[in-house]
């Protein structure tokens, strides 16, 4: 059995603030295992990393100007944007398509004007989601004794369909992928292009046990998913991301 809950009394979480220390507290009460995967929203994260981009500091430069006279967008806002993006792979219809330094394609390169705290402030990725993961959890073996998985997690949207589902930017202790090609259906029928993305579903269902994106609910401890749980940390998000040899879509 799969179960989400999401973890209560996780305050405002403000630039320098001790992140694992806030949500041990939480995750004590909680009493989360071993076997559970936390999955928390990235924007606690960059708000404890100092991820925070105050729009008045921002000097826009000529193609954050022309791209946002396009798009109808603050240039401010834009240049943050470019500077968080490796790769500008399509501008339209008001959307800056990005791959980020991290190697994610999403909109925007991360960057985030919703539930950033103070006004005209923008949130953009951890610089690292990864080591983000791994210092969170070993902040919880240390305060709790037990060290979950962690997921961070971000809202990304996908071709062909509407809406965003929330998916696995950083990772560490829990398996990202399932390969079942080679393998045999119930009927015996080998699975050529099976292969679960364990890691992105963990964060899209802690995503439904939140009340909502105004929820202040930052973690969400997912059980039943000890199987993919390990102790060693694991090498993160990269085998999720698809190269651009690989990429259809470029």
């Amino acid at each position: 059995m799969i179960t989400a809950r999401a973890l209560a009394g996780i305050p405002e979480v403000r630039p320098g603030d001790d992140l694992g220390a806030l949500i041990a507290d939480a995750a004590r009460s909680a009493g989360i295992g071993d076997d559970d995967v936390l999955v928390v929203a990235h924007k606690v994260i960059s708000k404890a990393e100092g991820a925070v981009v105050a729009l008045a500091d921002v000097t826009p430069e000529p193609e954050a100007e022309v791209l946002a006279h396009q798009h109808d967008k603050d240039p401010r806002h834009v240049q943050v944007v470019l500077d968080q993006t490796a790769e500008l792979m399509r501008a339209e219809r008001g959307v800056l398509i990005c791959r980020t330094h991290h190697g994610f394609v999403c909109a925007n390169a991360g960057v985030d004007a919703s539930n950033t705290g103070p006004a005209d402030t923008v949130l953009t990725l951890p610089r690292d989601p990864d080591a983000s993961a791994r210092r969170l959890r070993a902040a919880l073996r240390t305060a709790l004794g037990v060290a979950p998985a962690v997921v961070v997690a971000d809202s990304f949207g996908r071709a062909w369909r509407h809406g965003q589902v929330d998916v696995a930017i950083g990772l560490a202790g829990l398996t990202p992928l399932v390969d079942w090609r080679g393998r045999t259906d119930r009927n015996g029928r080998e699975l050529r292009a099976t292969w679960i993305a364990i890691a992105d579903e963990a964060a899209a269902a802690a995503d439904l046990a939140r009340t909502g994106k105004d929820s202040g609910e930052p973690a969400v401890a997912i059980g039943g998913l000890g199987a993919h749980v390990s102790s060693e940390d694991g090498e993160g998000v990269g085998p999720l991301l698809r190269g651009r040899d690989e990429d259809l879509f470029p």
